[in-house]
Parts: structure tokens; C-alpha cells; sequence
């Protein structure tokens, strides 16, 4: 693991797809007929991938068996990438010198090699606690609301509970949260969920350490990391503007936000806002969004969530590190400094590198999948294939009728996008090597 740790993560994940499609392809998981072995695929890499992206109707066409397999996929997936981006984390600390990892510690609070077990310990009571409360609220509304058998209204509650919290976003009612576009009692833990699971473990942890530390010190933001307060500082201006451009844009659209009163709307704004941190359940039908908003939430998708969280895109952190990079370059300075802290310059080059294989990552399937069909317009293809990249779920409505070939590009994009940046870090950092010499500087002409 240590020598070879983004090998070791791939066959672990690919493992778990190739389990899962051959359980999804058996007779007992499908209802009417078999699933042919692109659907089975597909669905069993969305699942383990955490997407939520489908070719097949979850409900309708997965027996209990089925939507069994799924879930269970979905939290391995979950919960694995959640662990393996912490160990990693890690892992990698044994590359610092003893200066730097003192420093570490001390601006980041994280943990030790030996806490391993407590890590994944933790994460997995966390995990289980909190989708435990969100199953218990949505059953109890499934039953008393909407006149749910028991039995029904628990494996609804179960698996909505996990989808949320793994930003999974599949769903067992054909119109995903459609539904419930007024019911806070539904929509508010299922965006919890989603909220808490996408910001990370680390982050998580650092908070309940403080809290238990006592004396008000989890409000004390001076304590936080510079990670943590990124991360929870960014997560939430991006909900808020979010909710305000989601509302704005659809507060008169008769196919969206239009036939709602002004809390449903308010209420559905926010749903909304919070699906593109990667979660992929829709309140509205998406397909009827305004172009803009369907542009606003590609820029979200592609964001994405927290560093070592369950949700996907380029991730939080990158995005406000370059965000800083840009703001220091416009101001003339010669560091990149947020919270009287420097961030560093392998930390630049990774965040840039991330984004720009993020952009040629979206970029190249775009353009082979436009070019390939005269069917589907370009925003709509550019949905899906940043959707499934950012490993999001959320659908203009195409993907059950790509073509097959179509299918397993978007198939690779959510591996790569679910990978992508775990393995990338990780093999960035071990490969850093300390060199005693520096070549001759160059000028370019930049703009």
C-alpha cells in the first residue's frame, strides 16, 4: 500500500465494479429480463462510483435483490473513498521531514500514522450514525405523510439515507425527489446528508475533536484548520449564492419553480443549490431548467465537494486554492497567503494540475460524443458527460438513449472522475523528490 497506493485503490474499486456487475446481471436482480452487461455495468460503476447517473429505471427495473446489491454498492464506494483519501493522507505524511510535519500538525490538526485504526473506525461510526438518524426522520415521513407500509417506508428511508450521505443520488421513486419538492421534511435531511457527507472526514473529525475538547472551541474559528475553514467557508458561500441564482433564475418557470408558493419555491432553490455538490437527487425535472441554470449547474458540478468527502468534482479545495492563486497574482504578491498562512507552491502546481486535466477530462468525451451524434444538442451531452465526470448523477434525460458505446465513455468518466483525484495526490506527492540544484530561469510573454 505504501509503495503502490493509487494501484492498490484502482483494484480495490475495480473489484468492487466487476462484483457488482455480476450480481446485477444474475436473474434474480432484474425484474422483467436480464440486465444486458452495459446496463449492469454501468449501473454497478454509477453505484461504486457514487454517481447516480442510470440507463435503467431503479425502482421499476431492479428487484429488491437488485436495489440491495446497489446499496450496498454505494456505501463500499462511499465509505471506501472516504477512508482511502484520509489513510492516504496519511500515508503521505511519512514523505515530509520531521520540521514539516510538526508545522502540519500543528496548522491542520491531523492525525498519525497510528491512529489508522481510529480513523477508519471513526469514519465508519460516523458514517452509520448519521444515515441511521436521516433513514429513521424519512421513514417516519414516508409512513405518517404519504401512507407507506412500515416495511416499505424503512428500506425507502435505508436507502435514501445511504444514497444522500454517499452523494450517491439514486433513488427508488421514478422521479427521484420530484414528489417532495415542497415537503422539508423529506428534501431538508436528504440535503443534510448530502451537505455533511461531501465535506469530508478530515474536516468532520478535526470539528468533533474540538467539540469534545470542550470550552466553545468548535466556534473558536481561530482553532480550525486552514483546510477545515476553506472548506466549510466555501461549502457554504457556494449553497448560498446557489440557492439565490437557482431562485432568481427559475422563480417563474411553469415547468420548474413556477406552480410552487414562495416557501416551496424557497425550499426547492436550496434542494437544488445543494444536488450539484455531486448528490444527483432533483426536486424539479431538470430537463426543464433554463438554459443559464443549466449552465450555473455545470459550474457546480464541476466544483464538486470537499477533499476526502464522498462527493466528486475537482473539489472544494482546489477550486478556492486557485481562487487565491488568481487574486494574488492580480494584486502583484509574491506568495499566496489565506489566513496568515502560505500556501505552498507543490500545492499551486497540484490544484492547477487538477483542474486543467479536469477541463481536458470533460473536453475530449464531449467532443467525440458530439461529433458522433446529431441527436443530442451540446449543452445536453456537455450535462452529462461533466454529471458523470464530477461523478453528480443529476441527468438531462439522455442517458438511457446514448448508444451503447456512449454508455461506457461515461462509464470511464465516472471511474476517472471517482480516481481520478485520489490517485493523481497521491502519486503527485510520493513522487516528489528533493533536488539540490535549480536550471537557469526563463521569461515567457503570458497574455
Amino acid at each position: 500500500m505504501r509503495r503502490r497506493p493509487a494501484q492498490v485503490v484502482t483494484a480495490g474499486f475495480l473489484a468492487a465494479i466487476l462484483t457488482g456487475t455480476v450480481l446485477l446481471s444474475l436473474p434474480v436482480a432484474a425484474a422483467d429480463r436480464n440486465a444486458t452487461l452495459v446496463e449492469a455495468l454501468f449501473t454497478a460503476t454509477s453505484a461504486v462510483c457514487v454517481t447516480g447517473l442510470v440507463v435503467v429505471d431503479t425502482e421499476t427495473f431492479w428487484t429488491p435483490f437488485g436495489q440491495g446489491v446497489i446499496v450496498v454498492l454505494i456505501q463500499v464506494g462511499g465509505f471506501g473513498v472516504m477512508t482511502v483519501a484520509s489513510l492516504l493522507g496519511l500515508l503521505l505524511s511519512r514523505r515530509l521531514g520531521l520540521g514539516t510535519r510538526l508545522v502540519a500538525a500543528e496548522s491542520t490538526h491531523t492525525v498519525s500514522l497510528g491512529d489508522v485504526r481510529h480513523v477508519m473506525l471513526g469514519a465508519l461510526r460516523f458514517t452509520l450514525a448519521a444515515e441511521a438518524v436521516v433513514a429513521v426522520v424519512l421513514t417516519l415521513r414516508l409512513m405518517t405523510a404519504y401512507g407507506e407500509s412500515p416495511g416499505h417506508a424503512a428500506w425507502s428511508g435505508v436507502f435514501h439515507a445511504i444514497s444522500a450521505f454517499n452523494n450517491a443520488g439514486f433513488s427508488l421513486y421514478s422521479d427521484s425527489l420530484i414528489r417532495f419538492v415542497a415537503d422539508p421534511w423529506v428534501c431538508l435531511p436528504i440535503c443534510a446528508a448530502v451537505i455533511v457527507g461531501g465535506i469530508g472526514f478530515p474536516v468532520l473529525l478535526e470539528l468533533w475533536r474540538l467539540g469534545r475538547a470542550g470550552r466553545g472551541r468548535v466556534f473558536q474559528l481561530r482553532r480550525w484548520s486552514i483546510h477545515s475553514r476553506l472548506t466549510v467557508g466555501t461549502t457554504a458561500v457556494l449553497l448560498v449564492v446557489a440557492t439565490v441564482v437557482f431562485l432568481l433564475a427559475e422563480w417563474s418557470n411553469p415547468a420548474t419553480f413556477g406552480p410552487l408558493d414562495v416557501p416551496g419555491k424557497i425550499l426547492a432553490a436550496f434542494t437544488q443549490g445543494v444536488m450539484p455538490r455531486t448528490a444527483g437527487f432533483n426536486s424539479v425535472p431538470t430537463d426543464a431548467l433554463n438554459n443559464g441554470t443549466w449552465f450555473f449547474t455545470d459550474m457546480l458540478m464541476f466544483i464538486g465537494a470537499g477533499s476526502a468527502g464522498t462527493g466528486g468534482g475537482i473539489k472544494v479545495g482546489t477550486f478556492i486554492v486557485l481562487a487565491f492563486v488568481i487574486w494574488s497574482e492580480l494584486r502583484g504578491d509574491s506568495d499566496v497567503t489565506v489566513f496568515d498562512r502560505r500556501i505552498a507552491r507543490t500545492t499551486q502546481r497540484q490544484a492547477v494540475t487538477v483542474a486543467l486535466l479536469g477541463v481536458a477530462a470533460v473536453a475530449v468525451p464531449t467532443f467525440v460524443m458530439t461529433v458522433t451524434t446529431t441527436i443530442f444538442s451540446l449543452d445536453s451531452i456537455l450535462f452529462e458527460v461533466i454529471s458523470a465526470f464530477a461523478t453528480t448523477g443529476l441527468s438531462t434525460g439522455i442517458t438511457a438513449d446514448l448508444p451503447w458505446w456512449h454508455q461506457l465513455i461515461l462509464v470511464v468518466l465516472m471511474f476517472l472522475g471517482r480516481l481520478g483525484p485520489i490517485t493523481l495526490g497521491a502519486s503527485v506527492a510520493l513522487r516528489g523528490q528533493q533536488r539540490l540544484f535549480r536550471k537557469p530561469e526563463s521569461a515567457m510573454v503570458i497574455g
